[in-house]
C-alpha cells in the first residue's frame, strides 16, 4: 500500500465520525505529519490529485452519492418486490444489479469525498508552514 493509499484511508476513517470538516482536517494534520515527512507531501498531494477524476459525474457522484445511488435502491427494492409477489424469478436479477450498483456509488463517492479531505489536509498543512500563526500570550 502505497503513502498515498494510506493517507486516503486515514481520511475515509475519519469520514466515519460525526464532525465538521475543519475538525476532520485538524485530526487528521497530526496524522498525516507522522505518517509523511513535509518534504514528500507535496508529491504525495499531486498523486492524490492525479488520482480524481475532473468530469462531471464524478463531482456528481462526491457531492451527492447519496442522492444518485437512491434510484439504484429503488430499483432493487422494486425488483425484489415484485421478484417475491410475482413469484418471477428474473424480477430477482433487477435487485442484484440495482444494489449492486447502487453500492458501488455510494462506495466510489465515499472514496472521492476521502481523496478531497486528504488534498485539503495538505493544503492546510501547506499554508500552516508558510504563514506560521504568531504565538499568543495571555
Amino acid at each position: 500500500m502505497t503513502i498515498a493509499e494510506q493517507l486516503i484511508r486515514m481520511a475515509e476513517d475519519e469520514l466515519t465520525e460525526y464532525s465538521t470538516d475543519a475538525r476532520k482536517i485538524e485530526k487528521l494534520r497530526r496524522k498525516f505529519s507522522f505518517a509523511v515527512p513535509y518534504p514528500k507531501q507535496g508529491a504525495v498531494r499531486e498523486e492524490v490529485a492525479a488520482s480524481i477524476p475532473q468530469n462531471f459525474v464524478a463531482k456528481l457522484v462526491e457531492e451527492n452519492r447519496q442522492t444518485v445511488a437512491l434510484p439504484f435502491w429503488g430499483i432493487g427494492g422494486l425488483g425484489l418486490l415484485l421478484g417475491i409477489s410475482g413469484r418471477q424469478p428474473l424480477d430477482l436479477i433487477a435487485t442484484g444489479i440495482g444494489f449492486y450498483v447502487a453500492f458501488q456509488v455510494q462506495k466510489w463517492g465515499w472514496e472521492l469525498q476521502a481523496k478531497r479531505l486528504v488534498l485539503q489536509t495538505l493544503d492546510e498543512i501547506e499554508s500552516s508552514v508558510k504563514n506560521p500563526e504568531p504565538e499568543k500570550t495571555p
